[in-house]
């Protein structure tokens, strides 16, 4: 492994702790808990955190999502497009992230950081300075959109270890 697939290793593994720490032992209630009509919950935080990694890295890789290719779609039985990751979604759509388990959110974000983490080490140097998207100026390389899957990640799952801090002291 190069320096680069080390520190993306790195810092994939930590949404994964983070991810593990803020949805242990939480019952489906916490897990919805919202600190107002319009906020989002904790369950939704981690599902959405976790299709925007899964749609990303599939992309990149040119594979199948997890999503789908693995029943998590079907096993969460949410009622949106299985090609949903979350961007935009009203306060409605938010609430409908419910009936789901610590443990469904852990097994899913489990399996697509177990893919990411396996794909970033076949990375070469080469690899990372690939152009993945010409919709933006300058074009977005392979290293510059897994850096931002991190960073909206770990904002996200700061987000829900946030919302766990007020969960637990009410």
């Amino acid at each position: 492994m190069t320096s680069a697939n080390i520190i993306l290793t790195d810092a994939f593994e930590r949404v994964r702790d983070t991810v593990h720490a803020v949805t242990d032992g939480l019952t489906a209630d916490r897990l919805t808990y919202r600190v107002d009509d319009e906020a989002n919950t904790i369950a939704w935080l981690i599902w959405h955190l976790t299709r925007v990694q899964d749609d990303h890295v599939a992309d990149v890789m040119g594979a199948d999502q997890l999503w789908t290719s693995q029943g998590f779609a079907d096993d969460f039985g949410l009622p949106f497009d299985a090609s949903d990751i979350g961007y935009g979604q009203s306060e409605a759509e938010v609430a409908a992230v419910a009936g789901i388990s610590a443990e469904q959110l852990i097994a899913y974000h489990d399996a697509v950081c177990d893919r990411t983490i396996d794909y970033v080490g076949t990375l070469t140097d080469d690899d990372l300075a690939r152009v993945v998207d010409t919709n933006w100026s300058p074009p977005v390389t392979l290293s510059m959109r897994l850096v931002s899957v991190i960073s909206d990640d770990l904002q996200h799952a700061g987000q829900a270890a946030f919302v766990r801090g007020i969960v637990e002291r009410r």
